[in-house]
């Protein structure tokens, strides 16, 4: 299977950089699911961005905006990108809007809603569910066009590098091995110019508000392919997650109550109705997510609650239920009614503001392969990301990694030699008929990761995390080569790696910045004001 360009993933960055790519050549996009499984479907809350005036709320400036992005980062926002990616914040609403996608309007003035961390209201929605409204926006073209081909169920195993296939003077990235899930074969993806749009890692943990599918398998491909990461110690905990404890499936266990909802006035209590956020922060409910987490976190523990409530039974009746309609319909689905009780939440493992590194372009240090979205870090989102910071980020780099990508390897210039690729080799025994063992392995890293490395940490849960990662990392290896590959033996070999990723990088910061917080190193210190880099060859 041979493009121009190969995207494996089908988010807003997948799908961004995938219709402006098509007008330059043939594109393959692949997903290991269906193509509405991303995190940007999950996105309920909305996209931040500065309108032109008279659009904008009144007062509002790009430098404003800046400013609360700095100020949520803690310090390791790189200001030089914030600047860039902000400053392109209408032209990206403009051409989401041109490609489908319809924002909330008040007449004649986009409905602008406000978020924790945000000064001023920027934040464009579509009710409740401003991921869906983009990526089924973006899809529709996507399948629309000529020169796309989009294929579900198939599962990126590994990338194909010159470094990897022994030309360690070269490396450039060829294309990735693909399984296909309904054979269970595996292909040749070839292309010169690949893009990792695949997401985060949430299923790290045991309470998140990810789909199943947030498995960080962008993240491990880069990292076995010789990519640079950094940061995976700031992974982001959303505060208000539902709290269900007797709901079974993914949706019930991970429903995620938009941070939309404090901004429209709801406000965090305990169980006896009591708001206790300004003992923490004198922005209350409003706060950056770092300190909401950790907020109630401390609460939690300090009462022996179950959770904390979410409150917003003050407003008018009717007004939750046409705010929000996915949330308060989801909410009566489960019993219920968030405009007659405070609605129970907990924190839950959100967003990571690490990755595979990037320049402002989405370029790695491997020729030829952009990370876009969730998946790359580029200095954005520094130590804490800023609220609907993330959806602006992903279509903004799709956008400026096309148009590096065709000053550096545009498609009309012929290619280096491509050296053979050899056929995948299958491990030598069946796929394994103890589902126990793998569902054991997966149950327990995430485990791991919620006891030992979640909201508050310290040194030593962070080595008992490290010691039994190695061994399952261990153990996942004889899986992985000694099996043929399934997408369950696949999915646990990425997570397992983005799992001991975001505890070394943890080990490595001995202090307490943004998201990352230890008992041990209850500060700041400012000879860690710098990323946390790893590499591997």
């Amino acid at each position: 299977m041979t493009s121009d360009f190969l995207v494996i993933g089908t988010g807003i960055a997948g799908l961004s950089f995938a219709l402006r790519a098509a007008e330059h050549g043939t594109v393959n996009i692949i997903t290991k699911g269906a193509a509405l499984e991303s995190n940007t479907a999950w996105a309920q809350g909305g996209i931040a961005s500065v309108l032109p005036e008279p659009m904008r709320e009144l007062g509002d400036t790009i430098e404003k905006h800046i400013a609360d992005s700095l100020d949520a980062g803690a310090g390791l926002c790189k200001e030089p990108i914030v600047r860039t990616i902000v400053e392109e914040g209408a032209a990206t609403i403009e051409e989401l809007v041109e490609n489908g996608v319809k924002f909330d309007r008040t007449g004649d003035r986009y409905s602008l809603g406000k978020e924790g961390g945000h000064t001023q209201r920027r934040i464009l929605h579509s009710k409740d569910m401003t991921g869906i409204a983009i990526v089924t926006a973006l899809l529709e073209r996507a399948k629309e066009h000529a020169n796309i081909q989009l294929m579900e169920d198939h599962f990126a195993i590994d990338l194909i590098t010159t470094t990897k296939l022994g030309l360690v003077t070269d490396g450039r990235v060829l294309g990735a091995y693909v399984l296909k899930k309904e054979s269970g074969e595996v292909e040749i993806f070839r292309s010169d110019r690949v893009v990792l749009a695949t997401g985060g890692c949430g299923k790290t943990y045991l309470y998140t508000t990810n789909p199943d599918s947030s498995t960080g398998d962008g993240l491990a491909m880069a990292w076995r392919a010789g990519a640079n990461i950094s940061n995976m110690e700031f992974i982001q905990f959303h505060p208000t997650c539902f709290y269900n404890p007797t709901a079974t499936g993914a949706e019930a266990r991970s429903f995620l109550v938009s941070e939309a909802v404090r901004g429209e006035g709801g406000v965090l209590v305990d169980a006896n109705g009591k708001e206790f956020m300004h003992q923490y922060d004198e922005r209350g409910s409003l706060a950056p997510r770092d300190i909401v987490a950790r907020a109630i976190d401390h609460e939690i523990k300090k009462t022996g609650a179950d959770c904390v409530y979410l409150d917003i039974t003050h407003k008018p009746k009717g007004f939750v239920a046409e705010r929000f309609p996915h949330i308060y319909n989801t909410l009566l689905r489960y019993g219920h009614d968030a405009e007659v009780d405070p609605i129970p939440v907990v924190p839950a493992a959100h967003y990571q503001c690490g990755g595979v590194v990037t320049d402002v372009n989405g370029l790695t240090n491997i020729r030829g392969l952009a990370a876009v979205g969730e998946v790359a870090h580029t200095g954005l989102h520094g130590a804490n990301r800023l609220a609907s910071n993330s959806l602006l980020e992903a279509h903004v780099l799709a956008r400026r990694a096309l148009k590096r990508m065709m000053v550096l390897y545009p498609p009309e210039k012929e290619s280096p030699s491509t050296p053979d690729i050899p056929e995948w080799e299958h491990g030598t025994r069946a796929a394994p008929d103890e589902q126990v063992v793998i569902h054991h392995n997966w149950d327990e890293i995430r485990r791991i990761m919620q006891d030992y490395a979640s909201i508050v940490r310290t040194d030593n849960r962070l080595q008992r995390a490290a010691i039994r990662l190695h061994n399952l990392r261990r153990e996942v290896r004889e899986f992985y080569w000694g099996h043929r590959v399934t997408p369950d033996i696949l999915e646990l070999r990425n997570l397992v790696t983005a799992a001991s990723l975001i505890v070394d990088c943890a080990i490595q910061r001995q202090e307490s910045r943004g998201i990352h917080y230890t008992l041990d190193y209850p500060n700041k210190k400012s000879r860690f004001m710098k990323d946390t880099v790893m590499r591997r060859f």
